[in-house]
């Protein structure tokens, strides 16, 4: 599969770039993606809320009245979860969401994730490129001439860049990783993928093991 190289203006270098069907040309694996997906939301839930129960609640544990002869239901302390103040019946305590997949499953889970955005025309090969220092200015007037300024984007870099992280940080719609750091949910998640030249090879070879 080949795709035309743009440069950030977003005219065609001339270029093309061959896109490795093992990677960018797979049958989606449905349930793959899903579970990618799903681990990836899991990681991201702290697991960090509590409620008291009666036993953490402070408290006089006075038995507040006679267990016979009220007419009432039996009531042995005022830290029980049927009274105002008391505590919280079966309340959430701190959990780990998080779960494990196998690196294969997660391999797969980005190639297809990749082959959806590439049989859909979402993917977009940039030239290499760097800014002399942040600007968000100039991050912008790339997308806009990419024609994606108002789409969920996600660049793709070869190795960790920081003009061009912090010219991107501010912008909503645009996310900017590195080959590394690549996800499925990522992936996804963005209308237009823009991958850097430079990423391919790494892009590839991590996928290809």
């Amino acid at each position: 599969m080949k795709v035309s190289v743009v440069d950030i203006t977003g005219k065609d270098t001339g270029r093309k770039v061959e896109l490795s069907d093992a990677v960018y040309g797979i049958e989606p694996n449905d349930h793959a993606v899903y579970l990618d997906v799903k681990q990836y939301l899991a990681n991201q839930r702290q697991g960090t809320s509590k409620a008291k129960e009666r036993a953490e609640i402070s408290g006089s544990t006075r038995k507040i009245k006679k267990q016979k002869g009220t007419g009432t239901a039996r009531a042995g302390s005022i830290k029980s979860g049927v009274f105002r103040g008391g505590g919280r019946i079966f309340g959430p305590r701190p959990q780990d969401h998080s779960f494990k997949l196998n690196k294969n499953l997660k391999r797969l889970a980005r190639k297809s994730a990749l082959s959806i955005q590439a049989k859909e025309n979402n993917i977009i090969v940039l030239e290499d490129f760097n800014f002399e220092t942040p600007k968000t200015k100039e991050f912008k007037q790339v997308l806009e001439a990419l024609g994606i300024e108002n789409k969920k984007s996600l660049l793709v870099l070869a190795e960790s860049n920081n003009n061009v992280y912090l010219s991107s940080r501010n912008l909503k719609r645009t996310k900017t990783v590195t080959n590394s750091g690549l996800s499925t949910y990522d992936l996804l998640h963005a209308n237009k993928v823009i991958l850097s030249e430079g990423s391919l090879e790494g892009i590839e070879s991590n996928l290809s093991k």
